[in-house]
Parts: structure tokens; C-alpha cells; sequence
């Protein structure tokens, strides 16, 4: 095996295969990755939340924008739509394993919710506490700012959030089986 190889075995990848196959129970599963479940492979789970959450609420926000809506309609869009385009995201991966679309949904509920409602809770309760970030526009840089700030805001709350899930063969630890 070379050195490429075997990296390829330690990496995150490698964590997403296989968990039913296993057996695991939460113990057993905590073992195999050390101890507990590896902050790297709660941060991508996070990091994959948050493509979609981030995705969505721009788009809403720009239509709302767009359409000329007050804050409150543009922001319940742009959280409808970072809980659409989150699961279209983790649907797309396990539609590709094989699943049909009932059962991606189900895998894509069960892996997600919690993880985008926690991370939407935060990056929106950033917006609002924000000076001037509910009034600013696209084209203000201090909603760029305040945007960029929420999502590393809603990263850092929801990361341990995943972590402990994960360890406990919840949220996006449902995913890694079709990975």
C-alpha cells in the first residue's frame, strides 16, 4: 500500500464507509474512531449543512431583495430555502448510491434537520442582533460582513452539535453509509 493509500484509509473518506456493515452500536463506533467521533468529520458534516444553508439564504435574500420584500418575508424565504437546498445537497449524494427519492428524503430528514435547524437558529439570531445588518442590501458590504460573521457563528455552534450526534450514529452519521 502506498503512502497515498494509506492516507486515503485515515481520511475523512474513509470514516463515511461502511457503518452498518460493522455493526456498529454507539460504543463500538466511538472506538473505531479513537475514542469518540473526530471533530474533522463533525466539521465536514457542518461544513456540508452549511453549503446548503448558505446557498438558500443567499438566493432568498436576493429574491426578496429583488421583489422588494420587507425583512421578515425575505428572511423566512431564505430559511425555507436553506432547509431546500441543505437537503437537495445530502438527497443528491444518496440518490447517486442508488436510493429511490422516498428513501433519499428520509435519509436526507433524518441526517439534516436538527443540523440545519441549529445552524439557522444561530446565523439568523446573528443577523438580528447585528447593527444595521436586517436594514443592509446586496450591494452593502456590511451585509456581506454580518452574512460572513453569521455563518461562522452558525458553523462554530453547530460543529459540536453534529460531533455529538455523529458519535451517537444520528444526523449526518445516517448519510455515511452511501458515501
Amino acid at each position: 500500500m502506498d503512502m497515498r493509500q494509506h492516507e486515503h484509509t485515515r481520511s475523512g473518506s474513509h470514516e463515511h464507509h461502511g457503518h452498518q456493515d460493522h455493526g456498529h452500536q454507539d460504543h463500538a463506533h466511538q472506538e473505531h474512531h479513537g475514542g469518540a467521533t473526530s471533530w474533522s468529520m463533525a466539521a465536514q458534516a457542518t461544513l456540508h449543512c452549511l453549503t446548503g444553508c448558505a446557498i438558500g439564504e443567499v438566493v432568498g435574500m436576493a429574491i426578496g431583495t429583488a421583489l422588494a420584500w420587507h425583512n421578515v418575508p425575505t428572511m423566512i424565504l431564505a430559511i425555507v430555502l436553506a432547509f431546500v437546498f441543505g437537503y437537495s445537497l445530502t438527497m443528491r449524494g444518496v440518490l447517486r448510491a442508488g436510493l429511490d427519492m422516498r428513501s433519499a428524503l428520509r435519509v436526507a430528514l433524518a441526517a439534516d434537520t436538527v443540523s440545519i435547524t441549529i445552524m439557522e437558529l444561530a446565523d439568523n439570531a446573528t443577523i438580528v442582533v447585528f447593527p444595521g445588518a436586517m436594514d443592509a442590501t446586496l450591494s452593502d458590504a456590511l451585509f456581506w460582513l454580518s452574512l460572513a460573521l453569521s455563518f461562522m457563528v452558525a458553523f462554530l455552534v453547530t460543529t459540536p452539535v453534529n460531533r455529538w450526534m455523529i458519535g451517537r450514529g444520528k444526523g449526518h452519521a445516517v448519510v455515511h453509509q452511501y458515501h
